[in-house]
Parts: structure tokens; sequence; C-alpha cells
């Protein structure tokens, strides 16, 4: 289980939330105890009558080779991770030229699976992936992480297929995680040369990333610093690269058709979106630019992340809480809705039943309003919900009732934590005096971006 952070897990060398146990480093990173003996010495058995002439000496020699043998055992060169098509715990080394932060190799005990409703956040300031229960209901009250499972450097994106398995687009290529264990079990390098392996907003490596419908591919736009980006397809049952196509600057979002013909990348620093034959890997450029393109890569007033409405394959692109760009594929023409939420806005999601919701990080001019949830219904009636501090990406319970805005932010100015709204009871935001139903905020991960509910 090499990498993984977290509280369920019964063996050695796990760091967690509120860890206990010898050797074993909770949320703040302190370690707890010392190393911990990996075997037991064997202790001698009195004798009443030995009989004379009885050498001892190979007995001992026996003793001490078995208690060498044992120490040994868990020395290994190098972590191992599970075959194509196979779940499991990879192996963990053990720790080489250290000594109170050794870490003895962990146990083979599974960890208690993880709950259906569990948020999976990627921890965009670090390395991680961390698991989050939702608290009582789902509310975020009594919630709290639970475990995190080390991906790759600086994770952006992430999306969760029916099967369990999390697909996390890092910086290095994309981590492959069994939810259910809590356990990487691939990495998947990029063809894509990238440079150097940074963090930070402008980091080369993964960006957007989504699954076919089928479940049978995965689609991950590819940003490449300083000049245009990729799509790179994978194929999930070998867990490899079997095409790549062209794209624009940052691909912030991919996202596929609802027949899974097309897959669409939001490219931020190119003011457009490419599409992608899922077959032929043919590619169409699609200006989306209602402010036009003036400023170039200096221009706050860029498109960012995309939905696709199910029922006509329209592409809807938030703008500064002002426009909502509607995209039809198919022609490439570009209509715009109105919106009323005047704040920078970055991630969005839909509901099961149609509504929009979308994250407004904050101003960029002095006119602008704060940090914001809109909530857009189907006939294009809004409702505003502030929040505390920038946030970047949205999820919302399969029931629609609850919405997961993560607060890392791509820019300064992120908090570690997720907010909880209650879309069920806006009208009660309207009242000052009421607490009951407020935005909950939830400590959890480290500046996470990409959510997605298991």
């Amino acid at each position: 289980m090499t990498g993984v952070r977290g509280v369920d897990v019964r063996g050695w060398g796990v760091r967690g939330v509120d860890g206990g146990g010898s050797g074993v480093r909770g949320s703040g990173g302190h370690a707890t105890g010392g190393r911990r003996a990996g075997a037991r010495a064997a202790t001698a058995r009195p004798t009443s009558a030995r009989p004379t002439g009885v050498r001892s000496a190979p007995i001992r020699r026996l003793a001490l080779g078995l208690l060498a043998a044992a120490l040994l055992a868990g020395c290994t060169t190098a972590p191992t991770e599970a075959a194509p098509g196979t779940t499991g715990t990879p192996n963990t080394p053990a720790a080489s030229g250290s000594t109170a932060t050794a870490t003895p190799a962990p146990s083979r005990s599974a960890p208690t699976p993880t709950p259906q409703g569990t948020l999976l956040v990627a921890d965009f300031g670090s390395d991680t992936v961390t698991f989050v229960d939702p608290g009582r209901g789902g509310s975020g009250r009594n919630g709290g992480p639970i475990a995190s499972v080390e991906v790759g450097t600086a994770p952006y994106g992430l999306v969760v297929g029916e099967d369990g398995r999390a697909w996390v687009a890092t910086a290095e290529g994309v981590a492959v995680v069994d939810t259910q264990r809590r356990t990487r079990i691939a990495l998947i390098p990029y063809e894509t040369e990238t440079g150097p392996v940074t963090t930070g907003e402008y980091r080369g490596g993964g960006m957007g990333i989504a699954l076919a419908p089928d479940g049978r591919h995965v689609y991950v736009g590819v940003n490449v610093p300083g000049g245009n980006g990729t799509l790179e397809v994978i194929d999930t049952a070998t867990r490899e690269v079997t095409a790549t196509a062209g794209v624009g600057r940052r691909p912030f979002d991919v996202d596929v058709s609802p027949d899974g013909r097309e897959v669409y990348a939001t490219n931020h620093d190119s003011f457009d979106v490419t599409a992608v034959d899922a077959d032929t890997l043919r590619t169409r450029r699609m200006e989306v630019a209602p402010y036009g393109t003036e400023g170039g890569l200096g221009s706050w007033l860029k498109p960012h992340y995309a939905v696709v409405r199910p029922q006509d394959g329209t592409l809807l692109l938030p703008f500064e809480g002002e426009r909502l760009a509607v995209l039809d594929p198919r022609s490439g023409k570009v209509t715009i809705e109105r919106m009323t939420a005047d704040t920078h806005q970055h991630g969005a999601a839909l509901a099961p039943d149609g509504t929009l919701l979308v994250v407004g990080t904050g101003p960029i001019g002095s006119a602008d309003e704060g940090p914001s949830l809109t909530v857009r219904a189907p006939d294009g009636k809004e409702r505003i919900v502030p929040l505390e501090g920038p946030h970047e990406d949205v999820a919302v319970s399969a029931d629609g009732r609850t919405a997961y805005v993560t607060g890392g932010f791509t820019r300064d100015g992120y908090w570690n934590g997720i907010t909880v709204v209650d879309l069920d009871s806006l009208d009660d935001l309207d009242d000052p005096n009421n607490e009951k139903n407020k935005p909950i905020r939830l400590s959890a991960g480290n500046r996470p971006l990409g959510i997605a509910i298991l």
C-alpha cells in the first residue's frame, strides 16, 4: 500500500487522521512513537533435566538465524502495484538509511470498505487524494477527512467509474485508485512531453479528465507549458495510453457527449473548445470568447469549465457571473444567456433535474461581487449563495439536494476544505437570523480542486 495515508488501515507505515499507535502520524504530520520491532525474539523454554553432553550452540545459532530472517523479511527494493485487471495493496519498501521515521511494511489487512456517499477530492497542494465523510445525512455536520492516498504530484481533476476506480490527473501521470480499498493501483505516464514535474497553477501534466459513457476509455487534457496541449486516450482495461490528439492551451476541463462520439476539451488560454472525434481523433476548434480575445494570455475573460446538457448535447460555459455561453458543438455557434452573480467563475455541474451550479471564485475588479455558488434553474432563474473565500469546483448529490464546493482554487486565497450547501433550503438563506441551513464549512484536503461523490 505504497503512499497510503489513512485511519482505517491496520498495520504499520500508515499516516492518518487522528491515527493512534506507535509510529503513526496524524493529520498534523508529527510522529507519535518510535520504531516497532519487525520480529519477536524467541523465548527459551526452561528445562528441568538437560542431559549432559548435549551441545546448545546449534540451537542458539538456529534461533539467531530465524531472528535475522524475520528482521529482513520486509526489506524490498521498490514498491509494486497491482497488475492491470486486478486490485490489491502494493508492497511498501522498508525505509533505507532512516532512523526515527523509518516505516515498517504495512500489514496485508484490508481497510474497511469506503462508505457510499463519501467525497473524494484532489489535493492540488499536495500529492494525494482525500476521502471525506460528508457528515450526517451528507449535510457536512460532524463530517471530516477519513484517509488520504498518495497519487502523484499536484493532482487536478478526477473522475470515478461505476466500478469504483478513480482516475486522477496529476503532474506525473494518471493515477488509478481503488476507492473501496483506498489504495493506488497504477500510475499511467503521459505520452506527451510536458517538461519537468512541477507544482502550481501553470504546471505541466493532466488537468481536465472524463470517462466515456461505456467506461472503456478515459480522456485527459494534458497541459504543455508554453504551448498547445493534448488529449490523451487511456484504455481502462489495459491502463495504457492508446492515442493522442492535439487541443488548445491549458485544457482546464474535459467532457464527453452523451452518446460518447465526441470529446470536448475546454482550453483556457486559447479561448476555445476542441471537439475530438472519439473514433477518428479528428479535431475541430470552436472559439468561445463572449468578451473577445483582447489581452491574450493575460486576460481573465477566458473559458474555464463546461458541462454538457444531456437533452440536446450543448455545452454550457459560464463567464464572470454575467454571461452563459451556450455552445452547439454541431455548428460551433455560440449563444449568450444572462447571468447575475457578477463574479469570476470556475467550476460547474448539473443536478439531475437540469439545475446548473456554478462556482464564483470572487472579484477580479472593484465592482465585482464576492465568492458565491450560482444555482440556476432550467428556466434561467438564479439564486446566488454567498461563500466565504474563493472556491474552485462543485459536485452535486445524486438526489440533487446537496452541493459540495471545493475551497482549493487555482490561484491564491484558497482554503483547505469543502463548503456544503443545502439546495433544498435556499429560501432560508434570505433570513439573516436563520443559522440552521447556512452553508457548512468542512475542513478537508490540501488545496482541494476536483471532487467526486462515491
